[in-house]
């Protein structure tokens, strides 16, 4: 089982002996040429170079991160100030349109006001002719009967002229 207590195993002709020999000299050489520190460097070197990757990619996520946090951030300001907007639109819709609505009414008060002012001034205009026609037509149909009854009498000068004068003073 145990290879170097058989026997003849420590003889200078046992060609196990010199493997073994051999071996520990190749070790020996290589431990003395510095493989294992080189090794080592080269493995140390590696994982530096591993870490600096993993710290750039942490700081990069990082970066991300943040960056995705001020255009959330920034998103959310800019949708804040769209609501704003909007409902200062609505708002300005709203008064417009009051506004319109109040000149519109003021326009047909005043139209409607107009309007009846000028009914109001046709009916006077109109009662004003309908009296001076009536006086016309009295004056004339006075007139008539006076010269109806004067010329049955008798015709005067000072009534024909009174008469006559009669019909300028009613109009």
């Amino acid at each position: 089982m145990n290879m170097f207590m058989e026997p003849g195993f420590w003889s200078l002709g046992s060609a196990e002996l010199w493997v073994l020999i051999g071996l520990l000299v190749f070790v020996g050489i290589v431990i003395a040429a510095g493989v294992p520190k080189m090794v080592a460097k080269a493995l140390d070197d590696k994982g530096a170079k591993i870490q600096s990757e993993l710290d750039e990619a942490a700081r990069l996520r990082a970066e991300a991160e943040a960056m995705l946090a001020q255009i959330r951030q920034e998103k959310a300001e800019a949708e804040a100030q769209a609501a704003d907007m909007l409902a200062a639109a609505e708002a300005d819709a709203r008064r417009i349109e009051a506004e319109a609505k109040a000149k519109l009414e003021e326009a047909l008060t005043r139209r409607q006001a107009l309007a009846e002012r000028r009914i109001a001034q046709a009916e006077a205009q109109a009662t004003t002719e309908v009296k001076a026609a009536a006086a016309d037509l009295a004056a004339k149909a006075a007139q008539d009967v006076l010269t109806a009854r004067l010329a049955a009498a008798k015709s005067d000068p000072l009534i024909d002229a009174a008469i006559a004068q009669i019909g300028d003073k009613l109009n």
